[in-house]
C-alpha cells in the first residue's frame, strides 16, 4: 500500500492504493499458528446450511448477511478427472452444469470416476454427486484418498434402491486429494455416468486473518477512539483500535518500518516520526500485550516503498554497494534483536515491501525510468549516485547482449541485498533461540509470465547466496491487480511452481462506499458494506483454496484508515465504529456442515416421500448425527405433470432443499423389438433388447448370451430361461413354468418401488451368478425359490415374496 502513483511512472509491476503523504502498508506477519508457532483460539457459494442461517451482524454499522465460506474445489482450474471409460466426456462431470454428464461405456458395475483436487486439503467436508438419469436408481460408493492408492470410504450407497439423482455426503478426512465414485449398479436402463461431482472446502482454523494496522501509532497520538458499539450503554471493546480488532477476530498485526520517516515531497524529516524504528518498537508492545501475532515489514526506505518507488534511505544513499549490503544486514539484525530483547519477538519479518521491481533503487533507476518520489528525482547526486537493488524489467527477454548483462547484474545486486536481510533475520533468530519466519512480498503482474519469472529468479539467486525465504506474499487490490479469478490463477500458478513455500495475501482491502456504489474496476462487488464483506471473503477463499494447504493467511491493509472497515460516528468527535462487514473475520468459519440437499424421484400422480431427518457434521470433532427436518408443504398438483420440484426445509442448523424429479416412468430398457398380442411357439432372444408388452406367449422364452429381455403385463406359457444374458426385467406377468436365470448381468423380477408390478409364477424360480443389480420383490411363487453364487445377493426392497415352496441360499430371507 502506498501513496498515489504518478501517471508517467514506469513500473513494470503496477502497484495499488492512492493516499496522501503517510506511512505504508502490508503484511500478515503473525504467529502463523502451527507453522509459526502460536496458539490462537470458516462458496462464497456457501449456503445457509453450512452452519445455520446467515446471521446479520448486530450492533454494527450497515446491514450485512455473512455466511461461512464454502468453496467447490471441483470448479477450480487445477481440478481434473480420470475415468474407467468414456474419457471424451469425463470433464463434463466437473463443468458445473448438471445437464451435461460423463457417460461411461460398458457395464455399470465396473465404472468409476476419480477427481483429483490438485493437492491435499485438510478441511474438505462435503461431497455432492449428481447422476444423469432422474428416474433411475444408482448404487455407488464414494471414497477419498491422500495418494490415490489407499482409499477411505466416505459413503456406501451400494445397497440403494430408491430413485433419485444423487446425494450429499459429509466426511472428515484431512489430507484428502482424491475423491472417487465407484458405480456398483444401476436400475435397468439407467444412463451410467455422472453429471456433477462436487467437493466442498471450508475455511481452515489455521488460516491466519489479520491486518497491517501501522497507523494505530497515529490513532493514539491523535486521540482517536474506536468502540464496537459507541452508541450503546455497553460500548464493548475499545477505545484502542487494537482492542476492537482483537475483539472482531483479527489475530495478527503487521507494522511497517521506515528508517528515518521523511516527507515524500520534500525529503525533509517528519516532525513526528510515525512508523519509524522508535515508535514502532513501542507499538510492538501494544500488539504483544494483546496476545496478537506480530509482523515487521521493513521498507528499507525513509518513505513509502512500493512497486513505483523504492528510494534508498538517505543515510545509505551514497554508500558503495558492499557497504550498502553490510548496512542492510546490520540494521536488520540490530532492530530485530531490539524487539527480541524488549519481549516483542516478531513472528515474521518481511525483507522489503512490494519488491517486485527490486528495492533500494540507486543509479540503475535511470535505466528503469523510475523518477519517484520527488526527493529521489530532485537529488540524484545523492540518491542515484551508487548502484542499488532496482530491477531492469525493460531488459527482460532482450536479445541484446548488453541489455541482458545489465538485467542479470541488476538481479544479482537485488538478490545480494535481499540475502543480506534474510541472513540477518536467520542469524539474530538463532542467536536468541527464536524461530522467526521470513517473508518476501511483491505485487502480481498483468504481464504474462512476469510473476513466475520474478519468483524463479529470486528464489534461485538468494539460495545461491545461502539464503531462503519461508513465505511468498502478494498484495491484492482489484483495481490494480485484476479480477479475483485472475489473481487466483496467478497465486495458484506460483504455489504450484514453488510448493515448499507458504503463500500469503499480505495486503488487501475493499471500500464500503464511493462511486455511487458501483464496483471497483475488475471487481464484481458493489462499494457497499455488503460488497466490502463479500470482497474480503472472496480473498479469504482464494488463500484457503490453494492446494496442499499452502495458503497461510490474509491481511487487511490499514482497516481503520484505507478503504476503511470503520466509519466516523456522527456527532461524536474522533469516534469510530466498525462496519458490520468487519464480522467476516469471525463469521467466515463454519461450525457445522449440513446435508443441505436431498434427491428423490416420483411418478406422475404419486405422493412424494421425503426424509424426516438429514445429517449434520460438527467441524470441531468431525462427528455427524441426524437432525430433524420440517419441510414446506408440497404444492397442490405438484406431481400432476413431469418436471422438477424444489421443496424447502428447515433444521436447527439452517435450511435444506429437496430436489424431486417427477417422471412419467422410471428408467427402463430401450426396445429394439416389441412383441404384443398373441405369439405362438418358442421365442429365442439372441441379441439386442426384446420387449414383451402385454403379449400372450404360447411357448417358452429363452434369452441367450448378450441379449436382454423386458416383459410387462404378459402371460408366458412354457417358462423362461436366461443364460449369460444382459438384463432381464419382468413386471406384472404370469409365467406358467419354471424360471431359470444364470450368469446374467442384471435381474429385476418384480420391484414395486420402481413401478414394476408383482409377478406370478407357477413353478420354480432359480437365480445364480447374477453380476450386479438383483431384485426379486413382491412376487407370488408357487414353487421353490433358490439363489446362489450371485455377486450381489438379491433384495426385495421391503416387498416380501409369497413362496409356497422352500426358499434357499441367498433367497432364504426374501
Amino acid at each position: 500500500m502506498h501513496p498515489p502513483r504518478a501517471a508517467a511512472q514506469v513500473a513494470v509491476f503496477a502497484g495499488h492504493k492512492p493516499l496522501g503523504d503517510r506511512n505504508e502498508k502490508q503484511g500478515m506477519t503473525h504467529p502463523i499458528r502451527r507453522i509459526l508457532g502460536i496458539t490462537t483460539a470458516i462458496s462464497l457459494a456457501c449456503g445457509a446450511a453450512v452452519f445455520g442461517p446467515a446471521l446479520p451482524a448486530s450492533a454494527l454499522y450497515g446491514d450485512v448477511q455473512i455466511k461461512p465460506i464454502e468453496s467447490n474445489i471441483s470448479a477450480k482450474s487445477w481440478a481434473s478427472v480420470k475415468v474407467s471409460s468414456g474419457a471424451s466426456t469425463a470433464d463434463l462431470a466437473i463443468d458445473q452444469d448438471d445437464q451435461t454428464a460423463w457417460i461411461a461405456e460398458g457395464t455399470p458395475s465396473s465404472q468409476w470416476l476419480t477427481l483429483d483436487l490438485g493437492g491435499a486439503y485438510d478441511n474438505v467436508r462435503k461431497v455432492g454427486v449428481v447422476f444423469p438419469d432422474p428416474g433411475a436408481v444408482y448404487q455407488y460408493v464414494i471414497e477419498s484418498s491422500a495418494n490415490g492408492a489407499g482409499w477411505h470410504v466416505i459413503a456406501d450407497h451400494s445397497a440403494n434402491h430408491r430413485p433419485g439423482r444423487g446425494s450429499i455426503d459429509l466426511f472428515t478426512q484431512p489430507g484428502t486429494r482424491y475423491v472417487r465414485v465407484r458405480i456398483t449398479g444401476t436400475s435397468p436402463g439407467a444412463t451410467v455416468g455422472i453429471s456433477e461431482l462436487s467437493v466442498y472446502n471450508y475455511l481452515r482454523e489455521e488460516l491466519v486473518l489479520g491486518s497491517d494496522a501501522s497507523w494505530v501509532d497515529n490513532d493514539v497520538a491523535e486521540g482517536r477512539n474506536y468502540w464496537v458499539n459507541p452508541l450503546e450503554a455497553d460500548r464493548g471493546a475499545g477505545p484502542h483500535l487494537l482492542d476492537v480488532l482483537k475483539d472482531r477476530g483479527f489475530e495478527y498485526t503487521r507494522l511497517r518500518i521506515f528508517n528515518e520517516p521523511r516527507s515524500e515531497g520534500t525529503g525533509d524529516l517528519l516532525a513526528t516520526p510515525y512508523q519509524g524504528p522508535e515508535r514502532s518498537a513501542e507499538v510492538a508492545k501494544w500488539v504483544k500485550a494483546r496476545n496478537m501475532g506480530l509482523g515487521v515489514d521493513f521498507h528499507y526506505a525513509d518513505s513509502w516503498a512500493d512497486p513505483s518507488k523504492q528510494p534508498k534511505p538517505r543515510a545509505w544513499a551514497q554508500l558503495e554497494f558492499g557497504d550498502l549490503t553490510k548496512a542492510v544486514y546490520d540494521y536488520t539484525y540490530a532492530y530485530i534483536e531490539r524487539l527480541i530483547e524488549q519481549g516483542t519477538t516478531p513472528d515474521k519479518v518481511a525483507v522489503g515491501n512490494e519488491i517486485a521491481n527490486g528495492f533500494m533503487f540507486g543509479s540503475e533507476a535511470a535505466l528503469a525510468g523510475v523518477t519517484n518520489p520527488a526527493y529521489f528525482r530532485n537529488e540524484p547526486e545523492i540518491y542515484q549516485s551508487q548502484p542499488g537493488g532496482g530491477l531492469l524489467w525493460n531488459y527482460w527477454r532482450s536479445t541484446d547482449p548488453d541489455q541482458q548483462r545489465l538485467y542479470d547484474e541488476a538481479w544479482d545486486r537485488f538478490a545480494t541485498l535481499s540475502a543480506a536481510g534474510i541472513r540477518a533475520v536467520r542469524d539474530v533468530s538463532a542467536a536468541h533461540g527464536k524461530d522467526i519466519k521470513v517473508e518476501t512480498h511483491i505485487v502480481t503482474s498483468g504481464v504474462e509470465g512476469k510473476t513466475l519469472e520474478f519468483w524463479n529468479q529470486y528464489l534461485t539467486r538468494i539460495k545461491a547466496k545461502g539464503a531462503d525465504t519461508d513465505v511468498i506474499a502478494h498484495s491484492y487490490y482489484p483495481q490494480w491487480h485484476g479480477s479475483p479469478e485472475y489473481y487466483e490463477s496467478i497465486i495458484n500458478a506460483v504455489a504450484a511452481a514453488h510448493p515448499k513455500y507458504k503463500i500469503e495475501v499480505a495486503e488487501t482491502s475493499y471500500p464500503a462506499s464511493g462511486g455511487g456504489g458501483t464496483p471497483l474496476p475488475n471487481s464484481p462487488y458493489p462499494r457497499t458494506v455488503q460488497g466490502q464483506a463479500d470482497a474480503l471473503q472472496r480473498v479469504f477463499q482464494i488463500a484457503n483454496d490453494i492446494p496442499n494447504n499452502q495458503g497461510l493467511g490474509v491481511l487487511a491493509w490499514e482497516p481503520a484508515r484505507w478503504e476503511s472497515l470503520f466509519r466516523a460516528v456522527p456527532g461524536m468527535t474522533r469516534t469510530y465504529e466498525p462496519n458490520a462487514s468487519i464480522d467476516v473475520f469471525t463469521k467466515s468459519h463454519a461450525s457445522h456442515v449440513v446435508e443441505d440437499t436431498v434427491y428423490s424421484a416420483a411418478l406422475v400422480g404419486d405422493e412424494i416421500a421425503l426424509p424426516d431427518s438429514v445429517r449434520v457434521l460438527t467441524m470441531a470433532d468431525g462427528s455427524a448425527k441426524p437432525v430433524p427436518v420440517v419441510w414446506d408443504a408440497v404444492p397442490d398438483g405438484g406431481t400432476g405433470a413431469a418436471g422438477r420440484l424444489t421443496i424447502r426445509g428447515s433444521t436447527t442448523f439452517g435450511s435444506v432443499t429437496a430436489v424431486v424429479d417427477v417422471v412419467d416412468a422410471y428408467a427402463g430398457l430401450h426396445c429394439d423389438r416389441t412383441i404384443t398380442g398373441q405369439y405362438s411357439g418358442q421365442l429365442k432372444v439372441t441379441g439386442g433388447v426384446t420387449c414383451l408388452d402385454g403379449a400372450r406367449m404360447s411357448g417358452p422364452v429363452s434369452v441367450q448370451a448378450g441379449a436382454s429381455l423386458q416383459v410387462n403385463d404378459a402371460v408366458i406359457s412354457g417358462g423362461v430361461n436366461a443364460e449369460g444374458a444382459g438384463t432381464v426385467v419382468v413386471c406384472g406377468t404370469q409365467i406358467f413354468g419354471p424360471v431359470s436365470v444364470s450368469g446374467i448381468s442384471s435381474l429385476t423380477f418384480g420391484n414395486p418401488r420402481l413401478g414394476c408390478a408383482r409377478n406370478t409364477i407357477i413353478g420354480r424360480l432359480a437365480v445364480t451368478g447374477t453380476q450386479w443389480w438383483n431384485v426379486i420383490a413382491g412376487n407370488a411363487i408357487n414353487g421353490p425359490l433358490s439363489c446362489s453364487s450371485n455377486a450381489v445377493p438379491p433384495v426385495n426392497n421391503g416387498f416380501t415374496n409369497a413362496v409356497t415352496g422352500p426358499k434357499s441360499g441367498q433367497c432364504s430371507t426374501l
